[in-house]
């Protein structure tokens, strides 16, 4: 089993109301451009902990937890507030300009790209970059569903519609919201299986026992709208880096290289056997390309 090994000490978290809902957020660096950090489905700023204190030397850091997941907030899906990525776009926006107060250079993983694009789609006038690692494909995506092989195409929106059943998708949530459930789904991910460590268990299992944290996973799982990584990118209004884990065994790198052709993506950085989280299994990869990518587009 592997066990926890040391990351830097942080101060406590920050607290930061949006819409009326307590959102948390981390914050080191004190000058130079401004960075934000957007984690992926059911993860927090924690995911970046060990990019966090690196990129602070030259950038003044900022890492979120999105509306839903980690310490912040967990509003009723559909009653108080909608889960998608034109909300979370917005909370990214808005935070940029009410706490950031400039327009900030964003780093997303997995979902957090799909956020950070339609954030500057939306708001061009407070994003200065992107860096993508490892963006989500959405290959459940209704769009994208007739072209899965004839049991997923079926097989897919059914799961979603039994998930939807509040009864049965808490079921099904409490059940992989175990330690020894995470790990294994992370040893998926992570091809650098020491990097799956009781530390990063806890930072994710956390979350889980918030109320409300069934509930929004219930209903990320049945989003099966919104865009797609191919809608915003022709649209963004600033330039691109893509990284991307060769052995990412949840979105194929090939289908990510098709990325590369877009002209705003100035960079594709494939990532020789790094799975779905290269800035948590790759720090030392991903960290020395994020600092680079950022003086360059800066200056």
């Amino acid at each position: 089993m592997s066990t926890s090994t040391s990351t830097p000490v942080f101060s406590s978290t920050k607290t930061w109301i949006w819409q009326g809902f307590p959102i948390c957020y981390q914050t080191q660096g004190t000058s130079g451009s401004a960075v934000v950090l957007i984690h992926g489905f059911g993860a927090s700023w924690g995911h970046f902990r060990k990019n966090i204190p690196v990129l602070a030397k030259n950038f003044r850091v900022y890492a979120i937890d999105l509306i839903g997941f980690g310490a912040s907030a967990k509003p009723k899906p559909g009653e108080e507030i909608a889960y998608t990525f034109e909300i979370w776009g917005q909370q990214i926006a808005d935070f940029c300009r009410q706490v950031v107060g400039e327009s900030a250079h964003l780093v997303g993983n997995s979902i957090g790209c799909i956020v950070a694009m339609q954030a500057a789609v939306d708001n061009p006038d407070i994003v200065s970059s992107v860096a993508l690692l490892n963006c989500s494909l959405r290959l459940l995506h209704e769009r994208k569903q007739a072209e899965l092989p004839m049991y997923r195409r079926m097989g897919a929106p059914l799961l979603q519609r039994i998930l939807s059943i509040k009864s049965v998708g808490e079921f099904f949530f409490n059940q992989i919201a175990k330690p020894k459930t995470v790990r294994s789904i992370l040893l998926q991910a992570y091809p650098t299986s020491e990097a799956v460590t009781d530390e990063l268990i806890d930072i994710l299992m956390a979350p889980a026992k918030d109320p409300g944290a069934a509930s929004v996973f219930i209903a990320f799982t049945a989003y099966s709208q919104g865009p797609l990584a191919e809608d915003l990118l022709p649209k963004l209004p600033c330039p691109a880096i893509i990284l991307w884990g060769t052995a990412d065994p949840w979105e194929p790198v090939e289908l990510g290289r098709e990325f590369a052709e877009f002209p705003q993506v100035c960079k594709f950085i494939p990532l020789e056997g790094i799975g779905h989280c290269p800035q948590d299994e790759a720090p030392e990869l991903v960290n020395p390309i994020l600092q680079d990518w950022i003086l360059e587009v800066s200056s």
